[in-house]
């Protein structure tokens, strides 16, 4: 694993632009492809036999999670434990989530956190970051099955639970949002299905009929998001969702997954498993130097690095339902970078990655996206 510098392409926002990545420059620079990431097919290997299990292992922790009724570390509201439970146990179907993982080409892949409800970076990971190595690597090799593998598994999805047209919804004032929402839309026309746009903001109740509508008073029978689901359970109108009216992607069992709280049932469940890092829900259980992050937290908010040496505090308004203690792993430094690998799961399988890098320790929301290829 090495990080290689390179020369833009003259014409890159053009070719970001014309797949529906017009959120590039985001924060100054987002999108970043002055530097590549190149990785061994070994090392790749690696990569995907390590998100393969991380999954089968989340799998085996809901369904543990549920058995023992865990639901209160996670910060279930109360009417909402068994709507979780009943989700997990029916199997409802999941399309995708991403792993976050530190690795340095030489030690086993350690997870950092699970995005499994409402992941991101997926537009730049699928479909740029691809077209950027046909451009500048034609004859190298990407991890990256991911955009055949979304059309596959929303056509799985579609024949099993789906009534047309199918919703796909994010808040209106997020341009990284609609971005991803817009893609994966697309990725179920291609599936063959019919769809529709909706902001989470214009959804509304119709109480005559008990059914989610959209703004034009259409009935929201599946429904594609990009909204959190701590954040649904809570709002004004969360009770209406138990009324089962509506089919979710994700699903209500992945507020489990997406919940650090995770991280130390995996620990729990899996002590000195070799692609997990000691986690507990207590402070004070690891010694040396750890990381506390919110249990709800998103894109790096209010985690704070504790190092013998001092502390890394990020800001945000998360921390009020509770924290997760996990082990530091440090993370490579390539040129003065601190990268992350983001790998990829659609339809239960290992698709692809995506490398996020930081000037800090820290990943956030304004952390570059950096291209990878293979060889």
């Amino acid at each position: 694993m090495k990080r290689q510098r390179l020369a833009v392409r003259t014409d890159w926002r053009q070719r970001c632009e014309s797949v529906g990545f017009t959120f590039h420059s985001v924060a100054g620079t987002y999108w970043d492809e002055s530097a590549c990431y190149v990785f061994s097919a070994a090392q790749i290997d690696e990569l995907e036999a390590a998100t393969n299990e991380l999954h089968r292992i989340c799998l085996e922790a809901c369904e543990f999670i549920v058995r023992e009724s865990r639901f209160e570390a996670f910060a279930i509201p109360g009417p909402f434990r068994t709507f979780v439970a009943d989700s997990w146990l029916e199997r409802e179907p999941t399309l995708l989530g991403r792993f976050d993982l530190a690795y340095d080409g030489r030690t086993p892949p350690k997870l950092l956190e699970y995005n499994a409800d409402t992941p991101t970076a997926l537009l730049e990971a699928s479909v740029v970051q691809w077209h950027w190595m046909q451009d500048v690597r034609p004859q190298a090799d990407q991890f990256n099955s991911i955009h055949e593998k979304l059309i596959a598994e929303l056509g799985a999805i579609g024949a099993r639970l789906c009534v047309q047209p199918v919703h796909f919804a994010c808040v209106s004032d997020s341009d990284e949002d609609f971005g991803n929402s817009e893609y994966v839309r697309d990725c179920a026309i291609q599936a063959g299905f019919a769809t529709a746009r909706v902001a989470i903001e214009e959804i509304g109740w119709d109480s005559a009929a008990q059914r989610f509508v959209d703004g034009q008073n259409t009935p929201i029978a599946t429904l594609f998001k990009l909204y959190p689901w701590e954040w649904l359970m809570r709002e004004a109108f969360g009770a209406n969702i138990l009324s089962g009216s509506c089919r979710w992607v994700e699903p209500p069992w992945k507020s489990l997954l997406s919940n650090k709280t995770i991280l130390a049932v995996l620990w729990e469940l899996y002590p000195g498993h070799p692609n997990l890092l000691p986690a507990y829900l207590e402070p004070g259980r690891i010694g040396g130097d750890h990381v506390r992050k919110p249990r709800l937290s998103r894109e790096g908010a209010n985690v704070s690095l504790r190092k013998m040496a001092g502390a890394m505090i990020s800001g945000g308004s998360y921390g009020e339902e509770g924290y997760v203690y996990q082990s530091l792993a440090p993370l490579p430094t390539f040129d003065g970078k601190f990268p992350v690998v983001g790998s990829w799961i659609v339809g239960g399988v290992a698709a692809g990655i995506g490398v996020r890098e930081d000037d800090t320790p820290i990943t956030r929301n304004t952390s570059r996206f950096i291209p990878h290829y293979f060889e």
